[in-house]
C-alpha cells in the first residue's frame, strides 16, 4: 500500500496536498482506488462549487460500485481535473498524481492525519473486512 509521507489523508480515504496555506489538491488513497477496483467513471464537479469538509463532492463509478468522495477541507473548487473524464483509469494507474479537485480558500479541515496515522488507521479497517 502506497502512502506518500507528505500528504495528509482522512478516515474516507481522500488524501489532501497542501499546495499553500489556503489551497489543496485533493484525490483518492491508494487503498480506496484499490477498493473500488477498475474506475470507469468520474463525476467532474464545477469549478466555483462550495465543498464542506465531511460532505460529498463528487462520486466516482466503478466496475463494483458508485461511491462518493467526501472532501476533508472546506472551501471553493478552484480546478478540476478534466483529464479524468478521458481517462478516469488514471485514478488507478497513479492516484497520488491524478488529484480531482483543487480547492482554494480553505476555511476548514476535518481531523486530517499523517501517513503513519492513517497507516495505522487502515490497520483497523482491514480487521473490519
Amino acid at each position: 500500500m502506497n502512502i506518500p509521507a507528505e500528504l495528509k489523508y482522512s478516515k474516507t480515504h481522500e488524501w489532501v496536498k497542501m499546495l499553500d496555506e489556503t489551497t489543496a489538491l485533493i484525490g483518492i488513497t491508494d487503498y480506496a482506488q484499490d477498493a473500488l477496483g477498475d474506475v470507469v467513471f468520474v463525476d467532474i464537479p464545477e469549478t466555483g462549487d462550495a465543498v464542506t469538509a465531511g460532505e460529498s463532492f463528487t462520486d466516482v463509478e466503478s466496475v463494483k460500485a458508485v461511491s462518493e468522495v467526501i472532501s476533508p477541507v472546506s472551501g471553493e473548487i478552484a480546478e478540476v481535473n478534466e483529464a479524468l473524464d478521458e481517462a478516469p483509469e488514471l485514478l488507478n494507474q497513479d492516484c497520488y498524481e491524478s488529484w480531482i479537485i483543487k480547492v482554494s480558500g480553505i476555511t476548514e479541515t476535518e481531523e486530517l492525519l499523517d501517513a503513519a496515522a492513517y497507516e495505522e488507521y487502515l490497520k483497523t479497517c482491514e480487521e473490519e473486512e
